[in-house]
């Protein structure tokens, strides 16, 4: 009796054994479903030749927009996107290896992609709730770029500029869109967009994106000791901040 008892005893703790050990297993197999997926989703949100869908689609979009893609707006990512996206990274300072990933994407402006790939990305200390660390990195490298001999006010007015056209229905709708719009500023063209900003040029940015506009409403702004254009000569002036002139 006692034999049969321990046999029972003993069936009863391996079977348990089994079953801790298929749980174990299936928990195994699961983080392991999980880690994949988050893998899979990194892994598309990088693009390159080959890539096709609404990235794609939207890289080729913002592309065209500012001159650099001539093809159809069509998801697939071609030679030609591939082409366009090289232009565009030799221009701003990046790896010009025709890949989208965080960095072409910061470049981009395409916020939402860049925050998938930047798994260490903290929170944003832009101060405005609808942009992110990136836009404010970018907009105190334009700042920097092309107002650090000017004054802290002329600095803000810069920014000012760019916020208000972000709002026009007449430029793009993202800081990234308007700065890296072509031809829109002298740093982009001449490279100075690469220059690393220092600290006034970071609270200029903050205080820009938090509403400050000493230009009242501008949309451009320069210098007429140095501007060859007569087209911007002809723009309505509303202030004069340091060397540069604010007009709508």
């Amino acid at each position: 009796m006692k034999k049969i008892l321990a046999i029972g005893a003993l069936t009863l703790a391996l079977s348990a054994t089994a079953a801790t050990g298929v749980a174990a297993y299936a928990a195994i197999r699961a983080q392991d479903a999980t880690d994949t997926a988050q893998t899979a989703v990194v892994e598309t949100a990088v693009l390159r030749q080959g890539s096709t869908g609404g990235e794609v689609k939207e890289v080729q979009r913002r592309l065209k927009q500012w001159g650099y893609y001539s093809g159809s707006v069509d998801g697939i990512f071609g030679s030609g996107t591939r082409k366009a996206v090289i232009a565009f990274q030799k221009k701003n300072g990046l790896t010009a290896d025709g890949v989208v990933g965080k960095a072409t994407y910061a470049a981009l402006g395409m916020n939402d992609s860049y925050n998938v790939l930047d798994k260490d990305k903290k929170p944003s200390n832009s101060g405005g709730s609808n942009y992110t660390s990136s836009d404010l990195y970018l907009m105190a490298k334009a700042i920097y770029a092309e107002g650090r001999g000017e004054s802290y006010t002329g600095q803000v007015a810069i920014g000012a500029v760019i916020m208000n056209r972000v709002k026009s229905p007449s430029f793009p709708n993202t800081i990234s869109g308007v700065i890296y719009q072509r031809g829109a500023f002298t740093a982009v063209d001449d490279g100075q967009i690469n220059l690393e900003p220092n600290q006034t040029a970071y609270d200029a940015a903050r205080d820009a994106m938090n509403g400050w506009d000493p230009t009242y409403g501008c949309l451009y702004y320069y210098n007429p000791a140095v501007a060859t254009s007569a087209w911007i000569f002809n723009r309505q002036t509303v202030t004069v901040i340091g060397k540069h002139v604010f007009a709508i």
